[in-house]
């Protein structure tokens, strides 16, 4: 089934606006509202980094249908995962059927300024992740909980406040490991768009769908969702100009992986043109385009389409949304 969200930018804006604008998407029409869980910004300059689960609390007491959740939490270093047990076992009783855990090995930048740990190797990272998401739900699951994990443990501890249904987990990554992880563990599969179409067609999905046959699940069993990096305004070159805020968006995995301060992130982006940071966006004022460039994904199975738009404009960007692009979206693929 298809599905239309919109990306709150919580490293652009107010924990305030955010609301805000959350409330807005439920009026447009959208299904879900995600947030990033960032301790801190990536660039320092104009930037927000509100607490994702208090703001989670706040956006679905202010909604009544939308679907909240994060994209992506790590609940791994600064978030035990016992702790991410509780909380998300409160929203999900507050906001049944309403909320999602979106779950990433996660980034430098945001755990190590916040607890002073050495980063460690994607393999580590994984491995923390794969543990944590195990109890997750055995304490979503069991009344008592007694665990022995390689990095996490628990004794006899009980989350006493959780739904009926366990809260969905999202798998969020961009390799071919932890797409075949999602297929096999996940409730639902997170990407982001813009980049080379043979790392979705011959990497994401084909590593997802063999995760999902490993474990006999069906090839809609999970939800594929993939955030859209869109700049869509009626002056294209004011749409262009809106990226730069973004433009870390466009620096190379390498030249961010040990980047653990936004002033030097922000430094490194600042540095690119806007041709380079447009390079991640559908830069475009015609809705016809939108589509075009999201058949792609959608012949690859995605069915969740996220927006993240980067302009100052939220309110008009969600109104010219909802008005002009929306309807051809759900015209050409739901």
């Amino acid at each position: 089934m298809l599905k239309l969200g919109y990306k709150a930018s919580a490293e652009q804006f107010t924990p305030a606006q955010l609301i805000d604008f959350g409330v807005l998407a439920e009026e447009a029409g959208l299904e879900s509202v995600f947030i990033s869980d960032h301790f801190q910004p990536w660039r320092h300059t104009g930037g927000h980094a509100p607490h994702a689960l208090v703001w989670l609390g706040a956006m679905g007491a202010r909604t009544s249908r939308i679907a909240i959740g994060t994209s992506v939490l790590t609940p791994t270093f600064r978030h035990h995962p016992s702790m991410v047990a509780q909380s998300f076992g409160t929203l999900g009783s507050l906001f049944p059927g309403r909320v999602i855990l979106g779950i990433g090995t996660g980034e430098g930048l945001n755990e190590v300024p916040a607890i002073g740990c050495d980063w460690p190797e994607r393999k580590e990272r994984f491995a923390r992740l794969r543990e944590a998401v195990r109890l997750i739900r055995d304490l979503w699951t069991e009344e008592r909980v007694t665990f022995e994990g390689d990095y996490y443990k628990t004794d006899a501890a009980t989350i006493y406040d959780r739904p009926d249904t366990p809260v969905p987990i999202y798998v969020a990554g961009a390799g071919p490991m932890i797409a075949k992880y999602a297929g096999r563990f996940g409730d639902g599969f997170i990407t982001t768009s813009g980049k080379a179409h043979e790392l979705y067609a011959e990497t994401l999905v084909p590593n997802l769908e063999a995760g999902l046959a490993d474990k006999g699940r069906a090839p809609d069993a999970i939800d594929r969702m993939i955030e859209i990096k869109l700049s869509f305004d009626t002056d294209k070159a004011r749409a262009k100009e809106d990226t730069r805020f973004w433009g870390a968006l466009a620096l190379t995995p390498e030249q961010k992986a040990d980047v653990e301060d936004p002033l030097e992130m922000e430094q490194l982006a600042d540095a690119l043109s806007s041709d380079q940071t447009a390079s991640r966006w559908i830069v475009t004022d015609d809705p016809d385009e939108v589509v075009d460039r999201l058949r792609p994904y959608a012949e690859l199975g995605f069915n969740h389409f996220v927006f993240h738009a980067p302009g100052p404009d939220q309110a008009g960007f969600l109104s010219n949304f909802a008005a002009h692009v929306a309807p051809k979206v759900r015209a050409a693929f739901g």
